[in-house]
């Protein structure tokens, strides 16, 4: 995986040299490490480990049940390698996982939006999702087929989040002065932010662009924070106990690299929270590597004594 990592510093100097011009405009990305941010905005921590351990029986499985969390994973005909690799791979882990396609695909049960605008069928997705499912899940997790996602790191982190609170959580990053939660690394949403984004949508859709347009097309990730503030819902970074990221827009790899680099005293410190919810960009080669590293590979004499475990309707 490392050796298919592009440098990090790639394309660095030639934004910077419009790098006033283009956060004035507002439609860039602009990219963090995978440390502690260097700008003031929200941040959410995971629970503190010493304070699960301290909750009795009933209360672990009391939140164990509480955290349904439901999949959207938005895709394409053309993305069919990545759309089955996650299929086999991470997405067995959500409580209910299903594919948006701008087409129907029978071999992988697709649910079909007929939009091929990825902010349209963000948009139709989220609607058919809170919908159908508003009675039946709390958090809802959206992202693209090139992400990997560890579902019970996530339900860890929400242990002592709120769902009935408006906001929404990831990998937060800055155009101009503005946040929001970058779509690579995956989005998080409470159920009171899917009421919100769906009453804008469907009571108020001319607040929320229609799609993608004009000669600075704005990201579906800029477009949901556009329509999310607009409702009052912020982006909120999350993270663990030592300030790292634990939804993350690269691959391992690419962090690997880096922290050789940045870290070559402490490598795997230096790389990534060990209680990290994503990496994106993956291969499908890559997705099932991660399954068997994340779920099957265990080191002989090393015990791991969770406090708390998640469950779905499938068993591995």
């Amino acid at each position: 995986m490392i050796s298919d990592c592009s440098p990090f510093l790639k394309g660095v100097m030639l934004g910077s040299t419009v790098f006033a011009l283009i956060t004035m405009l507002g439609h860039i990305k602009l990219g963090h490490r995978n440390r502690m941010h260097h700008h003031e905005h929200h941040h959410l921590q995971a629970p503190n480990k010493e304070e699960v351990l301290k909750m009795s029986e009933a209360e672990r499985v009391e939140l164990s049940n509480s955290i349904r969390v439901y999949c959207i994973i938005l895709v394409t005909p053309q993305d069919v390698s990545l759309w089955a690799a996650v299929k086999e791979t991470w997405a067995k882990h959500c409580d209910k996982a299903e594919f948006f396609s701008s087409e129907y695909v029978e071999v992988l049960e697709s649910v079909t939006v007929n939009e091929t605008d990825t902010w349209l069928m963000m948009k139709q997705a989220s609607i058919y999702a809170f919908n159908t499912y508003k009675d039946q899940y709390n958090w809802f997790f959206l992202a693209y087929p090139t992400t990997f996602a560890v579902i019970e790191n996530l339900k860890y982190f929400l242990l002592r989040k709120d769902p009935s609170q408006p906001f929404y959580l990831g990998h937060t990053e800055l155009s101009g002065s503005h946040e929001y939660v970058s779509v690579d690394g995956g989005v998080v949403l409470s159920i009171e932010s899917m009421k919100r984004f769906n009453r804008l949508l469907t009571v108020s859709p001319s607040e929320c662009p229609e799609e993608e347009r004009g000669i600075w097309r704005m990201s579906e990730d800029l477009l949901l924070a556009h329509c999310l503030r607009y409702e009052e819902v912020l982006a909120e970074n999350a993270e663990d106990e030592e300030g790292k990221n634990l939804f993350n827009t690269k691959t391992i790899g690419m962090f690997m690299k880096e922290a050789i680099t940045d870290y070559p005293k402490d490598i795997v410190e230096g790389c990534c929270s060990d209680m990290a919810i994503t990496f994106s960009r993956l291969t499908p080669d890559e997705m099932h590597v991660m399954m068997y590293g994340v779920y099957r590979l265990r080191a002989f004499g090393h015990f791991f004594n969770d406090a708390l475990v998640f469950f779905t309707s499938k068993r591995f």
